[in-house]
């Protein structure tokens, strides 16, 4: 959990305090700075998980490479004449595209 969610949840609930004696009090003031600390509070929450989101989503992307390169790797080590004829194929076909005709 990012810290950000933390501090926003946090300040979100100082807001709604300060909101509630503000009204209770009948200052205005601290009224209006009680949902402008709830706001703040709720903008940095939403960062946090913005954060945590991302970082979950490169911790995927991450394991989902490692798990292409080991199927790679398995599959060149246990059928190497095949991975030779793929890849001699390809060179041709790539070098094919680029030559003018």
């Amino acid at each position: 959990m990012d810290e950000n969610r933390i501090a926003g949840t946090a300040k979100n609930v100082g807001g709604k305090v300060q909101e509630s004696f503000g009204r209770a009090t009948g200052d205005a003031e601290t009224e209006a700075m009680g949902i402008a600390n709830q706001l703040t509070g709720t903008a940095q929450d939403l960062y946090g998980q913005a954060r945590d989101s991302a970082s979950e989503m490169a911790g995927a992307v991450r394991n989902s490479a490692s798990s292409l390169e080991t199927t790679l790797r398995n599959f060149i080590e246990n059928q190497p004449y095949t991975a030779v004829a793929i890849a001699a194929g390809l060179g041709w076909l790539f070098g094919r595209t680029h030559r003018p005709m």
